[in-house]
């Protein structure tokens, strides 16, 4: 079963394709996304990395949370579930 793993504290400028460089060492990453603003297209300085090994994705929090990315110590952990919003009327 795969993993998805929160990658926080990012620079605004960190690309997928840094993020995929960071977990390089991982071979059984399957996707990874860096969510960005709607409007502007700006990074929101957070993203994801799905793993699809349980074991790559727990020894990849032990080894890279803490770890620098363009100046920034980011925080990695596993993903909490997406909750259900509702959007109110009125």
């Amino acid at each position: 079963m795969s993993k998805k793993l929160y990658v926080g504290n990012l620079s605004y400028k960190a690309t997928e394709d840094d993020l995929r460089d960071l977990f390089k060492e991982f071979e059984t990453v399957t996707e990874v996304n860096v969510i960005t603003d709607r409007a502007t297209g700006r990074s929101r300085g957070f993203g994801f990395v799905e793993i699809s090994s349980d074991e790559d994705a727990d020894k990849a929090v032990k080894l890279l949370n803490g770890k620098t990315l363009q100046d920034r110590e980011i925080v990695v952990n596993e993903a909490r579930p997406r909750k259900n919003r509702e959007f109110q009327q009125y």
